[in-house]
């Protein structure tokens, strides 16, 4: 334990802890004897970091959350599995997040500078990249796949195995069965595509030249009765600019078939 951090006397950390410089650990709050958190990470009170867990530098992690817990797949026989959590992450109030199993990588990873709102489930061998918004009450099941920069609305919900693709964005109360490819919006039970993001786009500066390019693109996957491979074959003739290979590299990395 480093002599600067904060630990509340009535917080709990177990013997083989490991706390970095300017943590602080707020009352009522248990630490397991194989996590290990960051410089300048916060951690409220009533939370509970458990098992082969580590955590980043400079992360918020608020009150009843449970992070690093034994996750509740069936086959799991408490096996040494791990949680890896990024820097700069908020992860707010009641979120519950779980090792892997030793039937995927023993691993549940989550990547830099994300915003898990209240109530954010993410199951075992879960990967979330970086600088997504998962917002209130979402259920990620196992080995759910996120890219960077997504964004979750709220009570939706993710079937195990899905991937959802950088810079995509889904509604309020979706249900997402399938993949999501790259920068595509989704929204229904079950969900289908709605378009791209094309607000995040700007805002992240892309010129009208690039989205009206994006837009020729989900033109050829979502209007012309495309196969998935006949859509792609399309697409690969086309100027290859960054964006439009990212779009691409999600179609092909489907494996349960993409949101239509």
């Amino acid at each position: 334990m480093h002599p600067t951090a904060n630990i509340h006397p009535q917080a709990i950390v177990e013997p083989g802890a490991r706390i970095g410089e300017r943590v602080e650990i707020g009352p009522w709050t248990f630490i397991g004897a194989d996590v290990e958190i960051g410089a300048d990470t916060r951690v409220h009170s009533h939370v509970v970091i458990n098992g082969k867990t580590t955590i980043g530098r400079e992360n918020r992690i608020y009150q009843f959350a449970s992070v690093g817990e034994e996750n509740q797949d069936k086959k799991y026989a408490g096996e040494p599995t791990r949680l890896v959590i990024g820097d700069n992450n908020i992860i707010r109030e009641g979120c519950t997040i779980h090792r892997g199993t030793v039937q995927d990588n023993w691993l549940t990873t989550i990547g830099n500078n994300n915003l898990l709102m209240a109530y954010v489930h993410v199951a075992h061998d879960c990967v979330i990249g970086d600088n997504c918004v998962i917002a209130n009450n979402v259920a990620l099941a196992g080995h759910v796949i996120v890219g960077n920069s997504v964004i979750i609305g709220g009570y939706t919900t993710v079937h195990q195995f899905c991937q959802i693709g950088n810079y995509s964005m889904s509604a309020a109360n979706t249900a997402l069965f399938k993949d999501v490819p790259a920068f595509v919006m989704t929204s229904g039970n079950p969900a289908a595509a709605h378009g791209m993001n094309f607000e995040g786009m700007r805002r992240r500066g892309y010129s009208q030249e690039l989205i009206g390019k994006l837009r020729q693109c989900y033109k050829i996957i979502y209007r012309q009765g495309l196969r998935t491979t006949e859509a792609i074959e399309r697409l690969e003739a086309m100027e290859p600019v960054p964006e439009i290979l990212l779009l691409i590299d999600s179609l092909k990395a489907s494996t349960r078939g993409i949101t239509r």
